[in-house]
């Protein structure tokens, strides 16, 4: 019994739960999205939050550039390239046998200095605020420093005193190991057992502790949490459950439109934004949205995606049952080659923030997901890893039918649509090995040539 209902009785009262369970390409636009002014009521965050983000990360700028050399370029800023795919565009379209109208580009968090994720965003920005408030605290800062000054011995000595632990598939735990050692906190990754073994490999050639988990993502989190509340001077960081993460991946949102802008994109509600977020526990793709609603208001429809074996948060929204509800429940495995986005649960604050603000959820098959990443590449030379390509199939899926009469609520006319632009937030893969990202297009080419 789940809720107080079986899974036939939750099939007959929710009928995409029963496409869900026998693992087929799903897809539900959700009829309760209000305006962006009643959906932003939800997330009990603010513009002055997201603010307060961005300038945390101007005051750590110095110092990401003395220590990341790779971030001089944009003076210690970590931001990703954005780039229109036209060849793409027309490979999907030939794909799904869809004239395919506005333009499709791909945000490349994937290509994010430092460790090559949008995991970059959140979790770097709470070890920096974390950071922030011990220093602050213990006068070794002060809000008019130049946080170059961090990049020292006596500071590293200082961190060393306190730790910090993260449950993750991988990416996340990169990000916040890489940042929390290198300014000196001895960090621990609970990483669950989907995670890809380079990506340990990398963290323990940072000097983090890596403790490997039998089980899934959730297992791995609670575990860590359970540890780390042993410890007054470990600080866990809940990607279940964390603002702080949620608003630095807000800040992502400010800087697309500096991007849209210089590339000569105008959005309004005559030339509207799509953009399509792979989801796994919610707090990277939530973030971005909950951003995204703030800078472009109802201008911007923001569409999350998943794999059919891990779809948590369609699951948790449709139902409304939230992080009440894991996939596991309804016999779904959660076992993906998505191994970014292979989440049973879904983060409750994240699911209950974005219930009025995302437009829709789909999922897609691991075979699709390599299929499109085989064909991005060979369209436009760029390499991602699977979870990345969980946005890929979203404008498709969006015009293939008007479900559940999305585009006639959204008053999305051919013309509108005409004038589109459509984002495939592409969330990683610029570090994977060149073995394992040749493995990837290669089993990818077979599926395109069945």
């Amino acid at each position: 019994m789940i809720a107080g209902k079986s899974i036939q009785e939750w099939k007959r009262s929710h009928p995409l739960i029963g496409d869900l369970v026998a693992l087929k390409e799903t897809v539900w636009f959700n009829p309760a999205v209000r305006s962006a002014e009643e959906a932003l009521r939800d997330v009990k965050l603010s513009a002055d939050d997201k603010n307060e983000a961005s300038a945390r990360l101007d005051r750590f700028a110095p110092y990401i550039a003395s220590v990341f050399p790779q971030t001089v370029p944009t003076q210690g800023f970590i931001e990703s390239p954005l780039k229109a795919i036209p060849e793409f565009q027309r490979a999907l379209g030939s794909r799904y046998g869809l004239e395919l109208p506005g333009s499709v580009w791909v945000k490349l968090d994937s290509h994010l200095p430092i460790s090559g994720s949008i995991k970059a965003r959140g979790g770097i920005y709470e070890v920096l605020k974390y950071a922030e408030d011990l220093a602050i605290a213990n006068n070794l800062l002060n809000l008019n420093d130049n946080y170059a000054k961090l990049d020292s011995d006596d500071a590293r000595a200082f961190f060393r005193k306190y730790k910090i632990a993260v449950g993750s598939t991988g990416n996340l735990g990169l990000s916040i190991g890489i940042m929390g050692a290198t300014l000196g906190f001895e960090v621990t990754v609970h990483m669950s057992s989907d995670a890809r073994q380079w990506k340990k490999d990398r963290l323990r050639d940072h000097g983090v502790i890596v403790v490997e988990h039998a089980s899934d993502y959730s297992a791995a989190v609670a575990e860590g949490r359970r540890q780390a509340l042993q410890d007054p001077r470990c600080h866990f960081i809940d990607d279940e459950n964390s603002t702080n993460l949620f608003l630095g991946y807000a800040v992502a949102a400010d800087r697309l439109k500096q991007q849209l802008s210089s590339a000569g994109v105008h959005v309004d509600r005559d030339h509207p934004l799509f953009v399509y977020l792979p989801c796994g526990v919610g707090g990277g793709p939530g973030g971005v949205a909950f951003g995204l609603k703030l800078a472009f208001g109802d201008s911007v429809h923001c569409i999350f995606a998943e794999p059919t074996h891990s779809p948590c948060m369609f699951l948790g929204v449709y139902s409304g049952l939230h992080d009440a509800v894991s996939v596991q429940d309804f016999g779904i495995d959660n076992v993906t080659a998505a191994d970014g986005l292979a989440v049973g649960r879904a983060s409750g604050f994240v699911g209950k923030a974005m219930q009025r603000l995302v437009d829709g959820y789909y999922t897609v098959s691991d075979d699709e997901l390599y299929a499109l990443l085989a064909l991005i590449n060979r369209a436009e030379g760029i390499q991602l890893e699977p979870s990345a390509l969980a946005g890929a199939p979203g404008i498709a899926r969006m015009l293939a039918r008007d479900q559940d009469g999305y585009r006639e609520r959204m008053q999305l006319t051919p013309g509108i649509l005409n004038n589109a632009t459509h984002l495939v937030w592409a969330t990683g893969g610029s570090m994977v090995p060149e073995s394992e990202m040749n493995a990837y297009v290669s089993r990818g080419e077979a599926i395109l040539a069945m």
